[in-house]
């Protein structure tokens, strides 16, 4: 197992030292390791801020929550550190057969942040975890682009994390890739979900497409229906394999321009990732049990992938309670602040949408 460095620091391995074995016989390369942490320091340096403390070879980041000059000031009074952890599935395993990794790293981070983000926390940093049977440094650099670009879109540093070469438990060409997120949240500025109230209007974000959730049922598809990637299908506009890897939104400076547009006013009641169990699921775990939602669906188009993934024989119903169907990410927000909420969205770069409204019921979502 190898430790990826932490603010500039390098991977470290124990060769073991037999007359006869060596670390390499096992399977391990240490030279690759060597090779690999090389070739990202720069990848991690262009995610930094000035709250990182740079420590070159040390075994764990550091990262300042306040920041004394002037300039950067960020001096919190109450404080609440948020953390989330998530991966990105078997969605790796797409882009293992295509040989193209270049989107899982902007997925990984995605995951992670714009959970974060729901209950108002700004992202501070993030770390990675990779495993895989062997180390291919031109795959590994490929991912951690993507990381790195990830952590760029979400405005957070990539602070360190762990790369595990395990050939006793990866096959050859398997990589499991998953990663953590800390952010932070001025307590009384928190999102919380007991704030929804009947007639709020929810908003919705349009998603890139799958994101990064339902690909064991992509992969079947595929499969049963003996799909090419290479190819590209009517109504799809692109190859098939375009179409599953592209990399999930991420919703974190839209979102932090509507929270920081409204400094004193409460606008948000609450946000949801749609991520696996689609919009009825994600949406009913911010509903107090007094209040029900009603999701309109004719309001969007989802992306043409879903509808090929429906031609080839997923029905409609387990679509929705699957995927996210073209919405990757909801706001519920007071009906009067509504029109203000969309203009900042749509300032940021999002193409938001009013999808619903909150009714008086019991906790459930009901898509009409």
């Amino acid at each position: 197992m190898a430790n990826q460095n932490l603010v500039g620091g390098q991977i470290l391995a124990r060769k073991t030292k037999t007359s006869q074995l060596t670390y390499k016989d096992s399977g391990v390369d240490i030279e690759a390791n060597a090779q690999w942490v090389r070739r990202i320091g720069s990848m991690m340096k262009s995610t930094f801020g000035p709250r990182v403390i740079s420590r070159d070879n040390a075994f764990a980041g550091m990262f300042r929550l306040d920041f004394d000059e002037q300039l950067f000031r960020r001096n919190y009074r109450q404080p609440v550190l948020v953390g989330c952890a998530d991966g990105v599935g078997s969605k790796v395993l797409l882009a293992a057969e295509m040989g193209d990794f270049s989107t899982v790293g902007i997925d990984l981070v995605a995951m992670n942040v714009n959970d974060l983000i729901t209950c108002g926390a700004e992202p501070l940093f993030f770390l990675d975890y990779l495993a895989v049977h062997a180390i291919k440094p031109d795959e590994m650099v490929s991912i951690m682009e993507g990381i790195a670009e990830g952590c760029r879109q979400a405005s957070c540093s990539l602070l360190g994390g762990e790369t595990a070469e395990l050939p006793a438990v990866y096959e050859p060409g398997m990589i499991e890739l998953a990663g953590f997120s800390v952010g932070v949240v001025e307590l009384p500025r928190a999102v919380e979900p007991d704030r929804v109230e009947v007639g709020d209007v929810i908003i919705g974000l349009s998603s890139s497409g799958i994101h990064s959730n339902g690909y064991s049922l992509v992969r079947k598809v595929i499969e049963s229906k003996r799909l090419k990637l290479e190819r590209e299908y009517d109504g799809l506009g692109e190859t098939l394999g375009a179409a599953v890897l592209r990399p999930t939104r991420i919703y974190v400076n839209a979102v932090q321009s509507v929270l920081r547009g409204y400094k004193r006013k409460r606008v948000v009641s609450a946000m949801a990732h749609i991520t696996g169990g689609g919009l009825e699921e994600n949406i009913e775990r911010v509903l107090p049990k007094n209040c029900s939602a009603t999701i309109q669906t004719k309001t969007w188009t989802p992306p043409p992938i879903f509808a090929f993934l429906q031609k080839h024989g997923v029905s409609k119903k387990e679509m929705y309670k699957v995927f996210n169907m073209g919405i990757g990410y909801v706001l519920i927000v007071r009906k009067a602040f509504a029109e203000g909420v969309m203009r900042r969205l749509k300032r940021a770069g999002e193409s938001p949408t009013i999808i619903g409204k909150i009714t008086k019921g019991r906790g459930k979502v009901s898509l009409r």
